[in-house]
């Protein structure tokens, strides 16, 4: 299918994971000189304030092209830092920790008493 970045700009963009409206798309990214799409771009936060950050979405969160809405499929969008305005990424989740190989033994184990 072939689509041109006039007829795609018209269309909403709306997240299947919570059914959010993204709004319309502002920009296609792509690679020089290959002339590969890697995805589109679409206005970030909404509200009463100036320097809106914008939220790139790559080609395979794109899940369908409609006649007039595009469904993407974004599960973890940044969140806005509120000190500078701009997005930033949320941070991986910790590691998973491991349990000890032996049990701890009582003979281990301090008592209090012995700091007195």
């Amino acid at each position: 299918m072939e689509t041109s970045y006039l007829e795609l700009k018209k269309k909403e963009t709306v997240n299947l994971i919570d059914g959010k409206r993204l709004g319309k798309i502002t920009d296609i990214v792509f690679t020089w000189p290959e002339g590969k799409v890697q995805g589109i771009v679409v206005p970030g936060a909404k509200g009463f304030h100036f320097g809106r950050s914008d939220l790139f979405i790559e080609l395979g969160c794109v899940k369908k092209i409609g006649i007039d809405v595009i469904f993407v499929e974004v599960r973890s969008a940044p969140k806005p830092d509120k000190k500078r305005g701009r997005w930033e990424e949320a941070p991986p989740p910790p590691p998973p920790q491991k349990p000890p190989l032996y049990p701890p033994s009582p003979h281990d184990r301090r008592d209090y008493g012995e700091y007195e």
